[in-house]
């Protein structure tokens, strides 16, 4: 079924806002279709296709394993991927390499921040009329699916209609105006009059994109800034921000249901904490100082998260029917990490444990504290068993302490951070130190050095070793030591 742009009410393109969670937000509320952020064409070609069989989703994923873009089933139909371009050939890559997974392609040509006009992407496509219509054209004729395309106005209605006249004669399903200048921003009025001669001068649909300043606060509005700008569909972008709730045709909903439902999505579909964070922190924008808003900004975790909105309940269910799911997938394809014994997971100790850098002590990690641990104790070092999956390429590690096995349930993006994971799992679980920020700094050192003294532990002939033992003796920090 081919997409239509007319009569729609839409989730407009916005960075870190546009990412799965919101979409499936808006779609919940009422929206008909959503685009994703822009996402540029150097960046996609990057990336592998891999169907995450755990999250049941498509995800696009860097050479840094990082997932780029990720996309479901319930989305398909209604998701227009937007991307930013500033050549024909890169861009019909892109839209080849993804149509299969979106209903449409659209191109950014208003966006007017630098991380997209620096490459000649954006509204810095505006000025170059033959250049916009080699990308549409190459695009229309490239792939089977509908292509759009988004702009600002220009400085004069007649250099704005002659524009968007050409861009109707290469094919494209339909238009987007956000109805400022590129040198315009939030504070200065949308050009509803713009828009309007826009709509009366082509055939194909026109999309009205900039009102949530002045005119939509909620679901009526839209209809009235679709009327005095007399064009097809309309698209929001920071009113669907502020509350996604503004799709809902029977009213707004408070906020905290809505932050919720918001977070409800980017649990079950693993998003990253620190991007539903600041989604929240753009529906909390005036309640930031409040006691709800200081606790959100003080959050580390999607589990933090899930506690300050007392949900924990439900991100606890989606952990365990995930770690199923990847349990089952992990024994049909022979790679759940077995002990040598082939005990059960059940004997070994899990938990829902990702290592972030940032949250420890520079260079030094929870590996090389409970290395260090089992030596003052005169055990044998730990052994770890890692294992790739092949559905996503992520790692999985166990860790063997003292004969007792321990492990993260949350797969990584690297046998390194596997493995750090996994020492975390062990640390916690016998109540060690793991290097995290906010633990007593000097107890710690101190309870260290005089391990190392009175159970004459030496480290000298570990990697970095010596150097440890010196800082240990001079209680010096561990600012410059490698791992």
């Amino acid at each position: 079924m081919v997409l239509s742009f007319c009569d729609k009410i839409i989730l407009a393109p916005m960075v870190r806002i546009g990412t799965l969670p919101m979409r499936l937000l808006a779609l919940d509320y009422g929206a008909d279709i959503v685009y994703c952020e822009e996402l540029v064409d150097i960046k996609m070609l990057q990336c592998k296709r891999v169907i995450n069989e755990v999250l049941q989703t498509v995800d696009y994923i860097a050479p840094t394993e990082r997932v780029i873009f990720q996309t479901c089933e319930r989305e398909k139909d209604r998701l227009v991927f937007q991307m930013g371009t500033s050549d024909p050939e890169r861009a019909l890559a892109v839209a080849k390499l993804i149509e299969n997974d979106v209903a449409a392609i659209d191109v950014n040509m208003g966006c007017p921040k630098e991380y997209s006009t620096k490459g000649g992407m954006g509204a810095a496509l505006l000025s170059n009329a033959e250049k916009i219509e080699k990308i549409l054209k190459t695009l229309v004729n490239g792939i089977s699916k509908p292509v759009t395309c988004k702009i600002r106005i220009l400085p004069t209605v007649e250099e704005t209609v002659n524009l968007v006249k050409l861009i109707e004669k290469t094919g494209v399903a339909a238009i987007a105006v956000h109805g400022r200048k590129k040198e315009e921003r939030p504070q200065h009025p949308v050009h509803c009059d713009f828009i309007k001669a826009i709509s009366n001068s082509v055939s194909i649909p026109v999309i009205a994109n900039g009102g949530s300043q002045e005119i939509i606060r909620e679901f009526q509005d839209i209809e009235a800034f679709r009327s005095v700008t007399a064009a097809s569909s309309v698209m929001v972008a920071r009113a669907a921000m502020w509350n996604p709730s503004v799709f809902r045709r029977e009213g707004l909903l408070p906020l905290e249901d809505v932050m919720r439902d918001y977070i409800r999505h980017a649990v079950r579909y693993n998003n990253h904490y620190t991007n539903t964070k600041y989604c929240l922190c753009q529906i909390m924008r005036d309640q930031l100082e409040s006691p709800l808003g200081r606790k959100l900004h003080a959050v580390q975790s999607a589990l933090d998260i899930c506690e300050v909105f007392e949900i924990t309940s439900f991100y606890k269910s989606c952990q365990l029917s995930q770690e199923a799911r990847k349990l089952s997938l992990n024994i049909n394809v022979q790679e759940t990490p077995e002990t040598d014994d082939n005990e059960e997971n059940h004997d070994i100790v899990q938990m829902p444990i990702r290592f972030e850098r940032k949250d420890y002590l520079p260079q030094v990690t929870p590996k090389m504290f409970l290395l260090e641990w089992c030596r003052k104790e005169k055990l044998p070092q730990p052994v770890y068993y890692t294992v790739q999956r092949s559905l996503d390429k992520f790692f999985r590690s166990v860790v063997t302490v003292n004969e007792k096995k321990y492990c993260s349930t949350l797969c990584d993006k690297s046998k390194k951070l596997a493995e750090q994971a996994a020492a975390i799992v062990c640390l916690r679980t016998l109540g060690l130190p793991e290097g995290k920020l906010g633990e007593e700094e000097s107890n710690l050192i101190r309870k260290r050095k005089r391990g190392i003294q009175d159970e004459s532990v030496s480290l000298a002939g570990t990697q970095g070793g010596e150097q440890i033992r010196k800082r240990l003796h001079n209680n010096e920090k561990f600012d410059d030591l490698k791992d």
